[in-house]
C-alpha cells in the first residue's frame, strides 16, 4: 500500500462504496414494503419456477444477507433469510434475478459457460500473477514481471465477462415477473427496477477496480524499467 496505489485505486475505491451503499440503500427501502401479492422469496420461486420451465430447480436457505446464488453446479437456488422469509417487493426482484441466472444456465447462454469455464484459470492466475509481478519487479526480471501482469490481467476478463451475465439475468427478471403476473404496480416496477440497477452497479465497480490493479502493475513495471536503464 503506498501513495500511489491509491492514485489509481481511489476512483475505483470511490465507485465501490458508492454501489456497495446503493445496494443496501435499495435493499433496505424495498425490503421494507410488501409486494401486491405478499409472496416470500420461496413463494416467488415456487410461482415462476413450472412457468419458465425449471422444475428441476432446488430451493434451499442459506446464512447471510443479500447472499442469495444459483450454482450451476447442482441446479440450487439459495436464499438468505431476509429473501426467502419475506414478502417484500426486493425478494421478489433478487429472487427472479437469481431465476435469470438459471435459465441462462438451462439455455446454455454463452457468456455464462465462458465465465464458469475461465473460474479456474481466474482463481489461479490472479494470485500466481501477484505473486510474479512482485518476483518479476524485485528481481529485475522483466520478462516475469509481464507474465504476471498477463495472468492477472484474467480478474478484468472475468469481470468484463460477468456484465453481461449479470444485465441479462436482470432483463430476464423484468420479463418473468411482468409475464407471470407477479408485478402488478408502478410501485413494484420501480422498487425491482431500482434493486436489479443498483446491484448492476457493483459489477461495473467489479470491472474498474481489476483495471486500475492492472494499470497500477503496468505502472510499477514501467517504473522497474525505467530504474534499470538509469
Amino acid at each position: 500500500m503506498n501513495f500511489t496505489y491509491l492514485i489509481f485505486m481511489l476512483p475505483a475505491l470511490i465507485l465501490s462504496f458508492w454501489a456497495q451503499s446503493r445496494v443496501k440503500s435499495a435493499f433496505t427501502k424495498w425490503s421494507q414494503l410488501p409486494n401486491t401479492h405478499r409472496v416470500t422469496g420461496l413463494e416467488t420461486a415456487e410461482h415462476l419456477k413450472p412457468r419458465v420451465g425449471l422444475q428441476n430447480v432446488t430451493l434451499s436457505r442459506v446464512k447471510g444477507t443479500l447472499t442469495d446464488h444459483y450454482d450451476p453446479s447442482n441446479d440450487t437456488l439459495a436464499l438468505s433469510q431476509g429473501v426467502a422469509d419475506a414478502p417484500s417487493i426486493a425478494a421478489m426482484a433478487i429472487t427472479a434475478h437469481e431465476l435469470g441466472h438459471a435459465l441462462q444456465d438451462k439455455e446454455g447462454y454463452g457468456p455464462m459457460r465462458l465465465r464458469t469455464a475461465i473460474v479456474p484459470i481466474v482463481g489461479l492466475g490472479s494470485n500466481l500473477g501477484l505473486i510474479l509481478v512482485m518476483v518479476g519487479i524485485v528481481l529485475q526480471i522483466a520478462g516475469l514481471t509481464w507474465l504476471g501482469i498477463i495472468l492477472f490481467s484474467g480478474t478484468a476478463l472475468f469481470s468484463l465477462v460477468t456484465l453481461p451475465v449479470e444485465f441479462d439475468a436482470s432483463n430476464r427478471a423484468r420479463k418473468m415477473l411482468d409475464d407471470t403476473g407477479l408485478v402488478v404496480s408502478e410501485e413494484e416496477r420501480k422498487g425491482v427496477d431500482d434493486m436489479l440497477k443498483a446491484a448492476a452497479w457493483t459489477y461495473v465497480a467489479g470491472l474498474l477496480t481489476s483495471l486500475a490493479q492492472i494499470f497500477y502493475y503496468i505502472s510499477m513495471a514501467g517504473r522497474a524499467s525505467g530504474s534499470r536503464r538509469s
